[in-house]
């Protein structure tokens, strides 16, 4: 199979790469993480994710890639858009929003076929409900690290599981990369899966 260019430096997203077999290079675009004023929460994931991939492409300098993959995950509450928490108060005023109710988290994967020369970029979007949490509970997440580097300052595959009343939609998309919809694109786009 040919290796795919990760535009990203998330652990969770390398470990699903490797959990379906993909061979993949890992190469976090460094962009910065600011977006367009006025766009939808969904419209907003989309452009962060095509943005990373073009950023790699900008990087080769004229030759091209034959597959790259950029993901956004974001967390939207009545309109508000939490990405990564850039402070402890930052992320304590994130979890006292999202405790007691539900919220949605949207991931976009941006797949680039280099042969192809085309973006192709789909957007799952799930519900989470969380449990009401005091605030000894939100500093008792707060003091294990795990809200560091992640949208909503929560990992839903970490202790954060324990807040988290249920789910509607993709579990995976949740934790950073709709794995039946990234399926889904390498399939549609050519990519040789499962193929030696």
């Amino acid at each position: 199979m040919e290796s795919i260019i990760l535009a990203s430096g998330s652990l969770r997203r390398q470990e699903y790469f490797r959990l379906m077999g993909l061979p993949f290079s890992i190469m976090p675009s460094q962009i910065d993480e600011d977006y367009t004023e006025g766009l939808s929460p969904r419209e907003v994931t989309e452009e962060l994710a095509i943005r990373k991939v073009n950023r790699i492409i900008e990087n080769f300098y004229g030759r091209t890639p034959p597959w790259i993959c950029g993901a956004d995950t974001i967390v939207s509450v009545d309109g508000n858009i939490f990405g990564k928490p850039s402070s402890r108060e930052d992320a304590w005023n994130m979890l006292s929003t999202l405790q007691g109710r539900e919220h949605d988290v949207i991931t976009t994967v941006a797949l680039f076929n280099g042969r192809e020369k085309f973006i192709d970029c789909r957007s799952v979007v799930s519900t989470v409900a969380f449990s009401s949490l005091s605030e000894v509970e939100i500093e008792w997440y707060l003091n294990t690290g795990e809200w560091q580097g992640v949208a909503g300052a929560y990992k839903i595959q970490g202790l954060a599981a324990c807040f988290i009343s249920r789910i509607k939609g993709s579990y995976s998309s949740i934790v950073g990369l709709p794995m039946h919809e990234f399926y889904v694109m390498l399939r549609e786009n050519g990519y040789p899966y499962r193929e030696k």
